[in-house]
Order: structure tokens, then C-alpha cells, then sequence
């Protein structure tokens, strides 16, 4: 299984202030809180956490057919310098997240060799949806937008 989150700064800064009291308390554990505060940026680190837990829930959603968003329950940590991980309940999702001035994007894996088969595909041509899933070629798609920004994957 797949799941992705893109996010469009720009479109995060405007729309989200997640300096407001209680944002960070609502979405992010206390481990998460340190990793915020002790950032170089905690504005991108904020989007990164979030885009991460956002990515694993699209996996576990797939998983379990329940459509009920507790980010709390979701926690980031690091595997290293390449990969983390997103913990929920007796679950392990891999992220990897990629970084621009102007988005971030993170995709999520059950196991890391899964990586190695993901596809970032153009457009939605041939995809079809059965249950509200996407697929192509019976192969999971995971498609996610945000503002300027859509990022489409599937999973040979």
C-alpha cells in the first residue's frame, strides 16, 4: 500500500496559522512538539510532520475502510537521514519526504523496499476508482493536491 501528501507553502502560510493557540497541541504529540521547536524552520518542520501523518493515514484508511482522522494517534519519528516513520496503534509506515521552497511532499510505504517501486505519474489517465479508491491497472494510486500542487503515485 501507498499513500502521499503535498503541500503548497504558500497556500499553508496564508491559510493556516499553526502559531494559534492550541493548533500544535491538536495535531502533534509532545515528541512532535520538540521536534517543531528545536527545528532550524519549525514553519516546514510544522508541514512536514503533518504531510507525513497525512501520508500514513492514507495507507491505514485503505486498510481498515474507516474514515476517521486522529492525528494525535499518528506519530512522526526519524529511521535516519533518508527515511521516518509514522507509528499508529501496532502499525509502522515508512515516509520519505521531499523538499522545495515552494512545497513539500511525502510519500509513505508499508515496508522501505516499497520505495524503490514507487511511480510518479503526469496525469490521471486511465485511472479508475473502485470504492472511492484509485487504481491503475489494479495497482494502488494515491493522488493528493494542495493549492498550486498535485502529486500522483502508484506502486508497480
Amino acid at each position: 500500500m501507498i499513500g502521499n501528501d503535498v503541500v503548497d507553502l504558500a497556500l499553508a502560510q496564508k491559510e493556516s496559522n499553526w502559531k494559534r493557540n492550541g493548533f500544535l497541541q491538536k495535531i502533534f504529540t509532545e515528541k512532535e512538539h520538540l521536534q517543531i521547536l528545536n527545528s532550524e524552520n519549525p514553519e516546514v518542520k510544522v508541514w512536514e510532520l503533518w504531510s507525513r501523518k497525512e501520508a500514513a493515514y492514507k495507507i491505514w484508511n485503505r486498510e481498515s475502510n474507516v474514515r476517521l482522522f486522529h492525528p494525535m494517534k499518528f506519530e512522526c519519528s526519524d529511521e535516519d537521514s533518508d527515511f521516518g516513520k509514522v507509528s499508529f496503534e501496532n502499525q509502522v509506515y515508512f515516509t520519505k519526504t521531499d523538499f522545495s521552497d515552494e512545497r513539500i511532499s511525502s510519500i509513505a510505504v508499508c515496508q522501505k523496499s516499497d520505495f524503490d517501486a514507487i511511480i510518479h505519474l503526469e496525469n490521471r489517465n486511465g485511472i479508475t476508482k473502485e470504492n472511492g479508491i484509485p487504481f491503475l491497472n489494479k495497482k494502488p494510486v494515491s493522488i493528493s493536491n494542495h493549492g498550486r500542487f498535485e502529486q500522483i503515485i502508484s506502486i508497480l
